[in-house]
């Protein structure tokens, strides 16, 4: 996700999501611009701190996943690399999804584009991954059924990510266990009052700068033509 300002020129901090289908398990790395260098290294912070075992990725078409680099990896870690249709953002819903509920619904459209922008918003995604996954429930789709015009949608319980994780059936026992001594160690409302913290730090950065980018208006000057120069 591009954090441009609605002006798309020059370098701006980009967001890195990972959403997980089955438990809805979101993860959040911000990179300084589009490089597949920073997108490849934040795959693999990621991957460090995922609380179940990285099977496959599924990307968009932007040239910083389909890449060489990024696909002898997953060959050699034997993980699936798919991607989706040209033109059909629908591929990619669950992490469409997030990127609006979890990361605009926080940081806004606002322009990041300095060393400092991208501090705070590393330290602020290292707290709304832990709040997202541990205490924010939400909905998964059970059942769907046309009925003439109408589509009729029925749902699971509103549940956490953490919470599929412990009834999921390929998380081991380890993991579960880790899972709920770090559930225990949290502080919803403290995680709360942080993430309030770095957002305020985040605009107030934001809002300080100069526009670095200015829309100028050029008037073109009459064309005048010496009399000597006539044929």
């Amino acid at each position: 996700m591009a954090h441009d300002g609605g002006l798309a020129l020059g370098d701006f901090c980009q967001t890195l999501d990972l959403t997980d289908i089955c438990t809805g398990w979101t993860e959040l790395e911000a990179v300084p611009n589009k490089a597949q260098v920073w997108v490849f290294e934040a795959i693999q912070v990621i991957r460090e701190r995922l609380p179940f075992p990285l099977r496959g990725l599924d990307s968009d078409n932007g040239s910083e996943f389909m890449n060489d680099q990024l696909l002898r990896y997953c060959q050699q870690q034997q993980l699936t690399f798919t991607r989706a249709r040209p033109y059909r953002k629908n591929d990619n819903c669950y992490v469409e999804q997030k990127n609006y509920s979890v990361v605009r619904q926080t940081v806004g459209y606002q322009r990041f584009d300095t060393a400092a922008e991208l501090l705070v918003l590393k330290q602020l995604y290292a707290r709304l991954r832990l709040y997202t996954n541990f205490f924010q429930p939400t909905m998964k789709l059970k059942t769907k059924e046309r009925l003439g015009s109408r589509v009729k949608k029925s749902y699971y319980a509103p549940q956490t990510p953490y919470q599929r994780l412990l009834t999921a059936e390929t998380v081991s026992a380890a993991a579960k266990k880790r899972l709920k001594q770090q559930y225990r160690r949290l502080n919803p409302a403290a995680l709360k009052r942080e993430l309030d913290s770095y957002r305020k730090e985040l605009f107030r950065l934001a809002n300080k700068k100069r526009p670095v980018f200015k829309r100028q208006r050029h008037r073109q000057k009459p064309l005048t033509i010496k009399p000597e120069l006539l044929i």
